[in-house]
């Protein structure tokens, strides 16, 4: 890609010239990012250190370990059981360093192969190079990309040019750094001291020069802080009026992840989060639990209210419905059977038993007719019965258990299909 701005034409000539991975990085990368084996044949005593080449026969005693030290280059190496003689490995890295004031951060990519008997060989290939300026602007140099079923798929064999940012390498650039790092100044002036506080380094370094609110966080010490706002950045546009307040008040935030969950939900209750007295509650977890409840009972109450609307809209297409069916009652005495007569019988009826009937708009169900079994004016269960067969499919007690009735009630209703069958020819 052509440079077009300014910025990228100024990147594009800093970054000819630039040296190749250093030998000491490659060796680094090597001894920390790889694994290290002893391949032993399994019928034999011999073992082959993958890194060096030296063979050596170990004794009876170290038969079980399950790592050895070589003898040779007295590293330490997990013993893996294999026929095979060689051994390939990659690994990605990282590393900072400045070029014509300019933060570089550079990625390579690793490549080892292991011959049993002979030294391990490693080769590196840079695949990136962020180039990121005293204010936080970033431009990348690195490979083209190709098809292919990966993500890392580069074209190893082209030269390194201007490329437009992308995910894959934004994330191949939080892999492993190399300990030792050049910065450029304005880095150290504002906050960076060499430790990332386990964050992506291209994130940090664009965050603390872009925003001097990271740079705040990350000056005053407050660690914890500047690590939550920088992998919760909507966090920091919503709480942090509200988080100057509370230093301003003195107010100790211990556990910043539950102080901005409360922020936002103070925010959304309606109240002012510019006010100390909520922001700088004394028991912050009591508060955080009451507005969870609060909200809960928001939201329920919103349902219900929304579901109240839908039945509304419904009940002129019920009454057209089951309208002939109105009026039923059947009973043996002690148990009285009465259909449902409106979408709002279906709710209380719902309500009181804890069940489905009404949330799962069994009165719009036309194959479908629902009685409810009392006992002295008390709901015993709810009946469900089918107009394609003429019998109850279900009855349900409070939360859809049975009852000791519930024979006797599926037994009444069953028995009484013809007076169903007869409003259904009536109507017709």
């Amino acid at each position: 890609m052509k440079p077009r701005t300014q910025y990228q034409k100024m990147v594009c000539q800093s970054d000819k010239g630039t040296a190749p991975i250093a030998k000491r990085v490659i060796k680094w990368a090597a001894e920390e990012l790889t694994d290290h084996f002893a391949y032993h044949h399994p019928n034999s005593l011999r073992h082959t250190c993958m890194d060096c080449g030296h063979q050596w026969t170990i004794s009876d005693a170290e038969k079980k370990n399950k790592t050895l030290v070589c003898p040779h280059c007295e590293r330490r190496l997990d013993v893996k059981e294999t026929r095979d003689r060689t051994l390939r490995q990659s690994a990605y890295f990282t590393m900072l360093t400045t070029r014509k004031g300019f933060q570089v951060l550079r990625v390579a990519l690793l490549n080892t192969e292991h011959r049993k008997g002979e030294q391990a060989t490693s080769t590196c290939r840079e695949i990136c190079r962020y180039y990121i300026n005293g204010q936080g602007k970033c431009e990348v140099i690195g490979l083209k990309r190709t098809m292919g079923p990966y993500l890392d798929c580069f074209s190893y064999y082209a030269g390194m040019e201007l490329r437009n940012d992308n995910d894959t390498f934004s994330h191949l650039a939080t892999f492993p750094l190399y300990p030792k790092m050049d910065v450029i100044p304005e880095l150290e002036r504002n906050g960076f001291t060499g430790d990332l506080y386990g964050l992506a380094p291209l994130t940090m370094f664009k965050s603390i020069l872009r925003d001097n609110r990271y740079e705040t966080l990350l000056k005053s010490g407050r660690i914890d802080h500047f690590r939550h706002f920088m992998t919760h950045s909507t966090d920091l546009e919503v709480c942090w009026n509200s988080y100057k307040i509370a230093k301003r008040n003195h107010y100790h935030i211990g556990n910043i992840s539950l102080w901005c969950d409360t922020i936002r939900m103070l925010r959304k209750v309606g109240k002012d989060i510019r006010n100390a007295h909520y922001v700088c509650p004394t028991d912050l977890q009591a508060v955080h639990d009451k507005l969870v409840k609060k909200i809960e009972e928001k939201a329920e109450r919103e349902r219900r209210a929304e579901e109240m609307e839908r039945a509304a809209k419904s009940e002129a297409k019920f009454k057209a419905m089951k309208g002939k069916f109105f009026g039923l009652l059947f009973t043996d005495g002690l148990i009285n059977v009465r259909v449902l007569e409106s979408v709002e019988e279906h709710r209380q009826e719902g309500s009181h038993m804890h069940h489905c009937v009404f949330s799962a708009s069994y009165y719009l169900n036309e194959e479908s007719l629902i009685f409810s079994a009392t006992i002295n004016g008390e709901r015993v269960e709810t009946v469900e019965f089918s107009l394609d067969e003429f019998r109850v499919v279900q009855s349900r007690g409070v939360c859809n258990k049975n009852t000791e009735y519930h024979d006797r009630i599926v037994s009444l209703v069953n028995s009484n299909a013809d007076a169903i069958r007869q409003r259904m020819r009536k109507a017709a």
